[in-house]
């Protein structure tokens, strides 16, 4: 880095040289050019301003605002440019750096803030899942209480049809009894009146009257057995 300094502290005196001596003829391509390697250097104002006045100083040029002073003023003017170009450059790099940084600062706490929506969407999303899933478990058990309870329903049913139909058995079996015993009794009481008929004309009544009281209640015996099966 340093002997880069001196060939272009070298290389200054010379161009400068060159143009003071070429007066008016001369144009400011080679201060630029100059000014371009400083820069690439990374030389700064302060720093160029001293490789001015070393090289003014090795060409032991008169001081005062005479011709060749302000000629090599315009010189180092033209040789700052791409210095001052480069900070310009640096300070809008710099700006532009501030912007962007602003920028991903906010787009941050945008980002930030959507975060937080979305993991308290998705806490809410899970307890949407947890409470559904509970009240599918409850509806689940709904179900299986009611099939269960539709099961001893049916079954009870099932024993009540049974139980009645034992029952319309056991009253047919009675009824079937009763009318066997009833008509038994009858056909005894006819045998007898058969048999009184031929000697006994007043006993003949009496057992008439008999039989027919046996035969209205083996009416109502069937009458009462015909109600119960109406009300089973």
């Amino acid at each position: 880095m340093k002997q880069q300094l001196i060939e272009l502290s070298q290389r200054y005196v010379a161009a400068l040289r060159k143009y003071l001596k070429q007066g008016l003829r001369a144009t400011s391509k080679s201060a630029l050019g100059l000014g371009r390697q400083a820069a690439a250097l990374g030389l700064e104002t302060l720093e160029l301003a001293r490789m001015h006045e070393g090289a003014v100083s090795t060409l032991e040029l008169p001081p005062g605002k005479n011709g060749m002073t302000k000629r090599a003023e315009i010189f180092f003017a033209e040789a700052l440019t791409p210095i001052v170009e480069t900070h310009r450059a640096a300070r809008q790099s710099k700006m532009d750096l501030n912007r962007l940084t602003e920028t991903l600062d906010r787009r941050t706490l945008e980002l930030a803030a959507t975060n937080r929506q979305l993991q308290r969407g998705i806490v809410r999303r899970k307890n949407v899942e947890a409470a559904l899933k509970k009240s599918g478990e409850h509806y689940t058990k709904l179900l299986k209480d009611s099939l269960h309870l539709q099961e001893g329903l049916r079954q009870l049913t099932h024993q009540v049809l049974a139980s009645q139909e034992d029952e319309r058995k056991k009253i047919s079996c009675e009824l079937q009894d009763e009318i066997a015993q009833t008509l038994l009794g009858i056909n005894v009481r006819l045998i007898s009146l058969k048999q009184e008929a031929r000697n006994n004309t007043k006993g003949l009544k009496n057992e008439i009257a008999s039989t027919q009281r046996l035969v209205i209640k083996s009416a109502k015996s069937v009458r009462r057995v015909a109600r119960e099966f109406d009300r089973s």
